[in-house]
């Protein structure tokens, strides 16, 4: 294990240690960086969590890609350290430290045959890994410069993989907490306010009630004083209390400040800049994540926050209990803490769903057997013939044949569905506004308020592209070889002008709109593309069920003739859902690449652009078989002797008699249940073991000693063969498509929300156990709210309100019923219901080749079927034409839909109103922390004015008290003289 501690090996900063320091070190053997660790010094190392002297934590972790080295490079490797070493001892004799050296200037390529400063050069290596290495080179030692120490460890039980570990120093993490403007807690400490005694009791009710619910950690605890907080300055650092040092900085935070310098410093040997994420897109880093706090299971794992979050928020025997979010929060960030407890808001907001839509399936269930029109279906004394379900095959039915459909229809086509329609609408207001006060409590909490996003870095990718960009600039704007020719006095004035007229270009330059627009224009393009091959694969499945429902038909096994319409539902869903799923996949990497095609210049762009499109083709994905069924099936049939055909051969589909609804509640909880157990549970419990398995062979660790070497391998080993973080997108994303599933088509799935909240229940717990034991430690990024995501949840509850409003009109019976009671029933009842809504058509008036093959198939001859909509009778002046009654159902559905939209958008604006987004005793503790630092602050000018005043008046009294020798010798000196005399 090597030492390149910044030339202060051992020490946060030479510089500043006296000279008998070093001394002492070296002799006593402090300053330990060439030997190798002993197995009985992996304890003092603290498996990895600490530099080689045990007192330096690990705060991030470089690694990289290495061959065996040769003899003579490990000799030239010793001698460059000892080199390194003895000139920062030189530095350290010297009085006045030196100001930093410049910037290393980028080196020219390597030709052959050069000695590379005494052969460093290893000729075993192709070019690309001694450009790699050099790479690294400078890039490290452009860290410590920047204050940062580093040490090396490619002795390791992982082949080929070279570690580098980053410490970063108090010094640095104070000038980088100021310059991120942190938030920490001052050594001022107010007591909390609590609300009024008859609120604080309740609370304190609750409280004692839940408290099982309540995991075991400190911060979930009720605290009734509170740190004021205040952004970290190196001139202020009285105002904090640094009694211990080593602990004022946690963990996340170190890492936070360690990766802000990563991004900031600078790589130039590819000339142009590279910061760490351009050397990871390059290859010169294999992995860049900070370690975990230690082990989470083990006879003698040391207590730790990772320990702590397994066993009270990533076990599944805690299903029933809160998530510890503010642990969370101080182990992986705000952001990531963000979404767990939005993620817990939404779980916990589901529960009032899911009991009122059991009710209103089992109101469905009680009433089935008092529902009319389902007992007239069912009713086999009145003989009711159909026309054929579709041509030829298929030959003339009973109605009573479908009394098991009608029945089930009502249990989620009844009166109670418009209830909780609008219930869900305002469930949806409720959660958003529940949502923002949570958030703002959070902000207080974690000391956000005040808080606004920064600029972020540009993007590797954003960067290259600019350089080229300037590079085709500088070879446009050169001169002619006639023209250079005729100054060849001024070559060397040409060359320093040119070269700054680049450096200028390059910093002036910048990705136009023009530059971008043909990756926008792809962009569009492929949209496109992918939606129509979405509608293309639902028409493809529509046509399926056409032919198989014919084919079916045709089988002379009477139970599969009797069973066609559940086959063919079953297999067309699942079909659907496999489609969906595969889909799924192939539109989020279409997505990404989309939107690398146009280059966001920072991170927050790229992931908002990634989120759009991505949600774009995921919820038409999602949701397009759905709306056909809802919307589309059924009513581009056409009639008996004039239906509408497909390829000139297959007839359009047409609902069941009992309506479409309850094929849309098949179609829906197929593909819900199926991606949740499918995609989101199986796929993220599968895929992050089978891509650690695949980490392991090709590491060549066998697995049957994967065991012992767990044991041996240090922490940042162990951490580099974990799943690395992919952002929340995925996350956000599939919660999103689910809040979709549970509020646009509630109406015909009341159970939806019973659904999401079983697997929610699971989800969390998974996601935890992912982030806690499966994947890398993210690098903690700060936010004070949760993104684009609010953005679409609020327009997903906005077309929830539409979609259900043409559910229930169009897709339902509930409109149809009313207008019949109300209009048309001669005592007010639903009795005749349902031969109100069939027509007559005369069977002769059958074109060629549709008629039935098996005409007395009932065994009676048929001159007369029924089939459902609302047209003139044959024997009508305008037989076959859509009638009055039509006309009035189609005015009242147009009318409900137009009543039921202002509706509830009236109630859930009036929601939105009536609850404040700031809970009051949050803004009254915002307000009173400000009065509190105005006085602090105050009282610190006071202070020093005091100070000042009592320095003057000090000096004005011994100016005054000199005065008044003076005069008194004066005085004194006649009498001496007089004496003298």
């Amino acid at each position: 294990m090597a030492g390149i501690a910044a030339d202060s090996p051992g020490t946060p900063s030479v510089n500043s240690r006296p000279l008998h320091y070093l001394r002492d070190v070296i002799l006593h053997g402090k300053f330990n960086i060439l030997n190798s660790l002993l197995p009985e010094e992996s304890l003092h190392c603290r498996h990895g969590l600490y530099f080689q002297d045990g007192l330096r934590r690990v705060d991030y972790i470089l690694t990289y890609h290495i061959k065996k080295p040769s003899s003579s490079r490990s000799r030239r490797s010793s001698r460059l350290t000892d080199n390194a070493f003895t000139r920062s001892l030189r530095r350290g004799r010297a009085q006045p430290p030196p100001p930093p050296p410049p910037p290393p200037a980028p080196p020219s390529p390597l030709p052959k045959g050069d000695a590379e400063a005494g052969g460093m050069a290893d000729h075993s290596l192709d070019y690309h890994e001694d450009d790699k290495r050099l790479r690294r080179e400078e890039f490290e030692g452009n860290l410590m410069e920047m204050g940062l120490e580093l040490e090396k460890d490619e002795d390791t039980k992982t082949p080929g993989v070279g570690f580098v570990k980053i410490h970063a120093p108090w010094n640095v993490l104070c000038r980088e907490a100021e310059f991120m403007k942190l938030k920490m807690p001052t050594k001022k400490v107010y007591e909390v306010k609590q609300s009024s005694s008859v609120v604080e009791k309740i609370n304190t009710f609750i409280h004692k009630v839940t408290d099982p619910l309540h995991p075991n950690t400190e911060e979930n605890r009720t605290q009734k004083v509170k740190h004021l907080s205040y952004p970290f300055s190196r001139e202020k650092q009285h105002l904090f209390d640094l009694s211990d040092k080593d602990s004022f900085f946690d963990s996340k935070t170190r890492s936070q400040i360690v990766f802000e310098v990563l991004k900031r410093t600078k790589c130039t040997k590819a000339k142009y800049s590279m910061g760490i994420t351009s050397l990871l897109g390059s290859g010169v880093y294999m992995a860049a994540y900070p370690l975990h706090d230690g082990d989470i299971d083990g006879e003698n794992v040391e207590p730790n926050d990772r320990k702590l979050l397994y066993e009270e928020w990533a076990s599944y025997s805690v299903f029933y209990k809160y998530q510890p979010v503010g642990l969370i929060r101080k182990y992986f960030g705000e952001k990531i803490g963000l979404y767990f407890a939005w993620l817990g808001v939404y779980t916990q907001m589901l529960i009032p769903a899911s009991l009122v839509g059991v009710i209103v399936f089992l109101y469905g269930c009680v009433t089935v057997d008092d529902d009319i029109p389902s007992m007239e279906i069912c009713d086999d004394r009145k003989s009711i013939v159909m026309c054929p379900m579709c041509d030829r095959v298929c030959s003339y039915w009973n109605l009573s044949i479908a009394c098991s459909t009608a029945r089930a229809s009502h249990l989620f086509d009844n009166p109670a569905t418009v209830f909780f329609s609008i219930f869900m609408a305002l469930w949806a207001a409720m959660f958003m506004e529940h949502w923002k006060r949570r958030q703002m409590r959070l902000n207080y909490e974690w000391d956000l308020t005040g808080f606004e996003d920064e600029e972020d870095h540009p993007r590797a990718e954003y960067e290259f592209r600019v350089m080229q960009k300037s590079k085709r600039r500088e070879l446009k704007t050169q001169k002619k070889p006639s023209e250079i020719s005729e100054e060849p006095r001024n070559k060397w004035k040409q060359t320093v002008q040119t070269a700054m007229a680049g450096l200028k270009l390059a910093e002036k330059e910048k990705l136009t709109c023009k530059d971008r627009f043909p990756a926008y224009m792809t962009n569009i393009v492929m949209m496109l593309l992918m939606i129509g091959v979405t509608f293309a694969i639902v028409f493809g499945v529509i046509v399926y069920r056409i032919s198989t429902k014919a084919a079916l038909h045709m089988s002379s096994n009477p139970t599969t003739r009797s069973n066609v319409r559940l086959t063919v539902k079953a297999t067309a869903a699942i079909i659907n859902l496999v489609v969906i799923l595969i889909l799924d996949e192939v539109y989020g990497a279409v997505a990404r690449w989309l939107t690398v095609l146009e280059v966001p210049k920072t991170d927050k762009s790229f992931e908002e652009r990634l989120i759009f499109k991505t949600f774009i083709l995921k919820f038409v994905n999602a949701f397009t078989p759905i709306i056909y069924i809802a919307f589309l099936r059924g009513r581009l049939v056409g009639r008996p002797g004039s239906y509408l055909y497909v390829f000139e051969s297959y007839r359009m589909e047409e609902c069941d008699h009992g309506g479409c609804l309850m094929e849309l509640c098949i179609q829906l909880s197929i593909t819900m249940l199926g991606k949740q157990l499918i995609q989101n549970n199986l796929f993220e419990i599968g895929i992050p073991k089978l891509k650690k398995l695949i980490r392991y062979i090709k590491s060549k660790r066998a697995a049957f000693q994967e065991e012992e070497r767990e044991k041996r391998l240090q922490r940042y080993e162990t951490d580099h063969f974990l799943e690395p973080f992919a952002g929340l997108t995925p996350e956000y994303m599939e919660m999103i498509i689910q809040f979709g599933f549970v509020t646009l088509f509630v109406a015909s799935f009341p159970l939806a929300p019973l659904f999401a909240l079983l697997n929610n229940i699971i989800e969390i717990r998974l996601d935890a156990k992912k982030f806690v034991a499966e994947l890398r430690r993210p690098v903690a990024a700060r936010a004070k709210d949760i993104g684009i995501w609010y953005n679409l949840l609020r327009g997903v509850a906005k077309v929830a309100v539409i979609v259900n409003a043409f559910v229930i009109s169009f897709t339902s019976d509930f409109i149809p019923r009313l207008v019949y009671q109300y209009m048309y029933s001669m005592d007010g009842s639903m009795h005749g219901f349902v031969n109100h809504t069939l027509s007559v058509f005369n069977v002769t008036d059958f074109k060629n080749h549709t008629a039935p093959m098996d005409p007395l198939y009932l065994g009676i001859p048929v001159h007369l079927c029924r089939y459902k909509d609302y047209r003139e009778p044959p024997w009508s002046n305008t037989p076959y034409d859509l009638s009055k009654e039509f006309y009035a159902v189609l005015a009242a559905r147009l009318a409900f839909v137009i009543v039921f939209q202002n509706v509830v958008m009236l109630m859930s604006d009036v929601v939105d109103w009536v609850i404040p987004d700031i809970p009051k005793d949050i803004s009254l503790q915002i307000h009173k922390e400000k009065i509190l630092m105005v006085d602090l602050f105050m009282k610190e000018e006071q202070g020093k004015l005091q100070v000042l005043d009592s320095m003057l008046s000090a000096g004005k009294d011994n100016s005054n008290t000199n005065n008044h020798s003076t005069v008194a010798r004066s005085r004194s000196t006649p009498h001496a003289r007089s004496n003298n005399y």
